[in-house]
């Protein structure tokens, strides 16, 4: 019995690609008298953001067409994941190419062969690691090879890319959709590859951040960092604390209505993150940027008086009070609920910019802090001030120091890399994206400098902080925030962050020895006409040679 379910499964699949076929070729425009333009010759398998590890053209293209089908090859136990990479991918691709490309168990079925995603176990696949993937691509198809499901999913980014932009568009277009033959070998340089989302300036929608995630994700980021507390607004629901996505969450900078997550929201991010393969983390700051925590809950404030909502933008001036015993059951049910509906290793804790707590408190509390998130079973990340207190063993501390960052400082950050605290870089003068491009920009704010486009991407991050005694092997990874004080649109968003994030995801993904601005230039303008086809309100920096489009 079982041999003719299978039977009957294989009759399916290729009843689905002779479908396929038949329904492409009955849609097909039809023949013109004019002359057939000249075929565009496939892009360059090493034309990539962040551009691979290892590049060998040779052989001959493939080109998806009517009859092509997407086979997925993986144990029993990825089996799912990797099915959920082939929908995701033919998601994308029937749209602009208008083919049925059903995805089935890869049987070498189908006269135009297929795209083929296989999960392996051999040693050469071991070697690929979590987020690494082979792709290669010749006559008969493209096959992309991984040991892991981000793995086939970063590979499938690569072979977005690897098409022309128009496979991005919602309509069907005109092809054809070649591949150059050859083989790419690529694993990321740094695990860590973030971006991060300030909420609480402005809010923005559970649409929105899924939008972003999506545009993340065809760079490799695997992180999304919500910065979820400030000031100006609390985006969080805690059933414990429920005034502080209430109240507390009811405005933000400029006044407007301001808004917040509710538990099941959250969730929704959390789990459409994670189909992208992207780890949220989130960010509760403290025991600075709390007034709206403390304008939420009066017994947080040490004379026991809630200040009012604030819609500025001034830092430094907030803080929970130190000595309190209640400040500390607001931080263990914070944390906790938060902890619980996060899957995700890491827990942010803030702590920068903590002008109105002295060092002696500051030192306490985030001793008690990060108590409370190892307590939940989390990894503490803090600003890069965690390391003037005591850093928890295993702790990561983000670094948003500039260039001209005081040495001491910079040897406390030292101190503390050498002692076993893991290091993001975000340097504000290189990695900050709501910085302006340069005086022109409309958006955006100064107080970290002007940042185009070749200055978010000329830096090393290994040898950064090396000067001060930084090793290497204590870089975790990179981060490029974007605050939103002058930010509240998908397009100011967009905007501020394209194209500089490219470059900050090819510093996190790229071997150092691929670093090269003039290369990297002549990659990031072929973006263009993608980024147009996605609907990106890209900044056209005149750095860039960006074709016509």
């Amino acid at each position: 019995m079982r041999q003719h379910r299978t039977l009957f499964r294989l009759f399916g699949s290729l009843l689905l690609v002779v479908a396929a076929g038949i329904s492409s070729v009955a849609a097909a425009p039809a023949p013109s008298d004019r002359p057939a333009s000249p075929t565009p010759t496939p892009r360059s398998l090493g034309d990539v953001v962040p551009v691979p590890a290892s590049v060998r053209p040779g052989g001959s293209p493939y080109t998806i067409t009517p009859f092509t089908w997407i086979g997925v090859v993986a144990s029993s136990g990825q089996a799912r994941a990797a099915r959920a990479v082939g929908s995701y991918l033919a998601g994308i691709l029937r749209p602009s190419t208008g083919y049925a490309l059903p995805v089935v168990p890869d049987l070498g079925l189908g006269p135009g062969g297929g795209v083929r995603l296989r999960l392996g176990t051999g040693p050469g696949d071991r070697g690929l690691g979590d987020e690494g993937y082979r792709l290669e691509s010749g006559r008969t198809g493209v096959t992309i090879t991984a040991y892991r499901p981000a793995g086939l999913f970063h590979g499938v980014q690569t072979l977005r890319q690897l098409l022309p932009a128009a496979v991005e568009k919602s309509g069907r277009q005109s092809g054809p959709w070649t591949v150059a033959g050859g083989t790419i070998t690529d694993t990321p340089r740094y695990a860590y590859r973030s971006a991060m989302l300030d909420v609480s300036r402005h809010f923005f929608t559970v649409g929105q951040v899924k939008r972003y995630i999506d545009q993340l994700a065809l760079y490799k980021i695997n992180t999304l960092h919500l910065h979820l507390s400030d000031d100006q607004g609390w985006r969080i629901a805690i059933d414990s604390w429920p005034r502080l996505a209430t109240y507390g969450g009811s405005t933000q900078v400029g006044g407007g209505a301001g808004g917040y997550y509710t538990k099941a929201q959250y969730r929704e991010l959390v789990a459409y993150a994670a189909s992208r393969h992207l780890e949220v983390v989130p960010e509760i700051d403290m025991p600075g940027h709390t007034n709206a925590a403390l304008a939420s809950y009066a017994e947080l404030n040490c004379d026991g008086v809630a200040p009012p909502l604030y819609t500025g933008t001034q830092v430094g001036f907030s803080s929970l009070c130190v000595p309190k015993a209640v400040t500390y059951d607001f931080v263990d049910d914070v944390v906790r609920e938060l902890a619980a509906l996060t899957p995700g290793r890491y827990l942010h804790i803030g702590g920068d910019e903590t002008h109105a707590t002295s060092h002696e408190d500051y030192v306490t509390f985030m001793e008690r802090a990060q108590a409370v998130v190892e307590k939940y079973g989390k990894t503490v990340v803090g600003w890069h001030e965690l390391t003037g207190a005591r850093p928890v063993e295993g702790a990561v501390a983000q670094y948003w120091g500039r260039d001209r960052t005081s040495a001491a400082v910079r040897e406390q950050v030292a101190a503390a890399a050498k002692s076993g605290t893991r290091l993001v870089l975000s340097p504000a003068d290189r990695v900050y994206l709501d910085m302006k491009y340069d005086p022109s920009t409309v958006l955006g704010q100064t107080w970290a400098g002007y940042i185009e486009v070749d200055r978010a991407y000329d830096w090393d991050p290994a040898t950064y902080l090396a000067a001060s005694g930084v090793p290497a092997g204590a870089i975790l990874g990179v981060e490029a925030p974007v605050w939103t004080e002058t930010l509240s649109t998908s397009d100011h968003l967009e905007t501020m962050t394209f194209p500089r994030l490219q470059g900050v995801a090819e510093l996190g993904w790229s071997p150092a020895e691929t670093h090269d601005w003039s290369a990297f230039k002549a990659r990031l303008a072929a973006q263009g006409p993608r980024m147009t086809a996605l609907g990106i309100d890209y900044y056209r920096s005149p750095l860039v040679p960006w074709p016509a489009e």
